[in-house]
């Protein structure tokens, strides 16, 4: 009996030891999150897991962003699409779902280069009173001196942790105005610097990109929708869903602008090569633009 009772209260202790040291644990954790850390200690402290194989920002810690550029991936795209009306067919988000596709692509390929989140949100037309793109539900518009600030914000943002190449792409026409003045404005701003700021024509080229689907025996006869056969098409590779396949197949509607989108793989196949294309275009444009910078600084 007494060695009964000498034995649970053992038991009791190694409990109470136990508890006493996960509280240590829990106060000490506590602690250190509390602890506030210089940049140095920041740049220094070593990341405890493997980092994750993404090329996208949003989806990093923020030690393997650091990683990142310690490792030479030292540019970062900024993507900018959209929420508009894109027809009957086609999800207002097609812009920034393209973009998820293409700037992973690119990155890759450059290899030395992260993307930062797209920015959805970009001038569309008026607000009060309603114009444009505005007129159609779902639309979310900006002013376009409010885009150009949040592209100043993000590109200074960038900057400021050590990317020296901060590029800027446009997937929609009417942002095309808004890059070319935050360029402007952060190449002045920047001068002298290490970082570089450029924004890449080359990726939106519609007058390109149809003379390219003509050579493939591809062309349009318009509906008279904000869609169209390329576009469609990249948003099979993503989802069909954005593309409404299984409804406009229940109807009959499973083409655009004159061209059918069955079958279904070669529609895919056909937006597979399409953005292998464009990625192509906008890296040696990119690529280019490097260079320059490079000579100017020799000179």
């Amino acid at each position: 009996m007494v060695q009964s009772i000498g034995f649970q209260w053992r038991i009791y202790l190694l409990k109470a030891l136990l508890i006493v040291s996960l509280l240590t644990i829990v106060v000490m954790t506590q602690v250190a999150i509390a602890k506030k850390l210089t940049e140095a200690e920041i740049w220094q402290i070593e990341r405890p897991i493997d980092a994750f194989d993404t090329v996208f920002l949003e989806q990093m810690t923020w030690m393997e962003v650091r990683d990142a550029i310690k490792t030479g991936k030292t540019t970062v795209i900024i993507p900018t699409g959209g929420v508009e009306q894109k027809g009957p067919y086609s999800a207002i988000g097609r812009h920034n779902f393209s973009l998820q596709i293409t700037t992973e692509m690119i990155a890759r390929k450059l290899g030395n280069a992260v993307v930062a989140p797209v920015v959805a949100f970009v001038p569309q037309g008026s607000i009060e009173p309603k114009s444009k793109h505005m007129l159609y539900p779902g639309t979310i518009s900006v002013r376009e001196e409010i885009f150009v600030e949040l592209l100043i914000d993000i590109a200074n943002s960038m900057k400021a942790h050590g990317f020296k190449n901060i590029v800027l792409l446009g997937d929609n026409g009417g942002n095309r105005s808004g890059l070319a003045t935050a360029e402007q404005r952060l190449a002045k701003a920047w001068q002298g610097s290490n970082s570089k700021i450029h924004y890449i024509e080359e990726f939106y080229d519609n007058p390109r990109w149809k003379k390219w689907m003509k050579a493939r025996g591809i062309v349009e006869v318009s509906e008279g929708y904000h869609d169209g056969y390329r576009s469609s098409s990249v948003m099979m590779l993503y989802d069909p869903m954005t593309a409404r396949m299984p409804q406009r197949l229940e109807k009959g509607l499973f083409h655009i602008n004159g061209i059918s989108l069955l079958p279904v793989d070669k529609t895919i196949k056909f937006a597979k090569e399409f953005v292998n294309y464009r990625t192509d275009v906008t890296v040696e444009a990119i690529e280019q633009a490097l260079a320059d910078d490079q000579q100017s600084a020799v000179k």
